[in-house]
């Protein structure tokens, strides 16, 4: 199933908004760098700023509007600002970056690819997620090519997962060579079994 993002953490109360937001984003008190980091969602060179603040950044709630400003942002500059917390081990990170991502697929959609081929199997499967929130024939294009080269199990798993509700009857082809290829996997199996026949389903009849 999708992965499901909880719900935000409360603003700060009581903070008013900075009079330097790219001072305030390093300011001793984390909800003055909160202020700062929602400031700068909307000013026009503030993915610098929030990118450079995300490396160092350690309250959650700062993280927060962090990822939401550089979403918001949605530039090819924000998206790569997020990706290295995918690699993170604070798993509050690599949500947040998910997120962040999701929120702005176009902007990530050039991205990736090589995500996709990423050393990492758990960089693959979160990226997965991602192309989710793509327009179907961009989702398909990504995840078929990912089935027809992916050597670990629980990476396809993903993929055909984001395909059976992301996907087009395209992927058909696809989904029964990965079944093929991992006959001695019997979830696989049954989980591009389910895939395979809502993608039937939704296909336009000629």
């Amino acid at each position: 199933m999708p992965l499901i993002r909880k719900p935000p953490s409360p603003p700060p109360t009581g903070v008013d908004p900075p009079a330097d937001p790219f001072a305030g984003i390093a300011a001793a008190d984390a909800a003055d760098r909160w202020a700062a980091a929602r400031a700068l969602a909307d000013h026009p060179a503030g993915v610098l700023a929030l990118a450079d603040a995300l490396s160092r950044e350690t309250d959650v709630r700062v993280r927060e509007a962090i990822f939401a400003g550089l979403s918001r942002a949605a530039t090819r500059q924000s998206a790569e600002a997020v990706l290295p917390c995918l690699r993170s081990d604070d798993a509050s990170l690599r949500t947040g970056a998910l997120d962040a991502l999701r929120a702005m697929p176009m902007a990530a959609l050039p991205l990736l690819p090589q995500l996709l081929i990423d050393p990492d199997p758990d960089v693959r499967l979160l990226t997965c997620e991602v192309v989710r929130a793509l327009p179907p024939a961009d989702a398909c294009a990504l995840l078929v090519a990912l089935l027809d080269r992916e050597t670990e199990v629980n990476v396809c798993a993903a993929a055909v997962e984001v395909l059976s509700e992301a996907g087009d009857a395209s992927a058909l082809p696809a989904l029964r060579r990965c079944a093929e290829r991992f006959a001695d996997a019997p979830f696989l199996g049954f989980a591009i079994k389910v895939a395979a026949q809502r993608l039937q389903a939704s296909a336009p009849r000629a």
